[in-house]
């Protein structure tokens, strides 16, 4: 009970947040162009960006859906 009150006064506060992202939107545009260009494979491209190749697959798959 005093947990749910406490993170009721963070979210009234604005400090109360999920997971961060592992990469900001430019990375993530500049990671689909790499993909797009194909001279990269999507464990060279996680590699360079520190990431998981699952976390490439999902950038890929939101800049297909969205654009």
């Amino acid at each position: 009970m005093r947990t749910r009150e406490g993170m009721a006064v963070a979210k009234a506060k604005g400090r109360l947040r999920g997971k961060q992202p592992e990469l900001s939107k430019a990375q993530e545009a500049h990671l689909v162009v790499l993909h797009r260009a194909g001279g990269h494979t999507t464990a060279d491209i996680a590699e360079l960006f520190g990431v998981a190749r699952s976390t490439v697959y999902r950038a890929i798959q939101r800049a297909g859906a969205t654009g």
